[in-house]
């Protein structure tokens, strides 16, 4: 039986500027950082309590060793208990955000990382 989303595998272009990016835009820590023959994959967290991480793979490299995975940039909802503190410092670090938006549940915006890819954060 599933209990909980454990990892989440984002396959990027260039790990090490997606490495720089999560880390210090982003403020994510690595908590580990494994190579296995030309394959190398690096987890990381938003916070050491994370229950979930993402792990940074080398796109080019998984499409070659298992070309039918779908290697498109999931769709990821982060949570935050200061919005208005990220916003702002994701707007200060250069990070590309779009506006802050109230929905009737929730306050939340979105932001891209150094490939384009876009993903949310909403309040908690």
């Amino acid at each position: 039986m599933i209990n909980k989303l454990g990892q989440v595998m984002l396959y990027v272009a260039n790990q090490e500027e997606s490495l720089k990016f999560w880390t210090e835009k982003a403020g994510f820590q690595v908590v580990a950082d494994e190579t296995s023959g030309p394959m190398r994959w690096i987890e990381i967290v938003p916070a050491a309590d994370a229950a979930t991480s993402l792990v940074l793979h080398n796109k080019e490299l998984i499409a070659k060793m298992q070309p039918e995975l779908n290697l498109s940039t999931p769709s990821l909802l982060f949570y935050s208990n200061d919005l208005d503190r990220l916003y702002q410092d994701f707007k200060d670090k250069g990070v590309t955000v779009g506006d802050l938006v109230s929905m009737p549940s929730r306050r939340v915006f979105n932001f891209a990382d150094n490939e384009g890819n876009y993903f949310a954060v909403a309040e908690k």
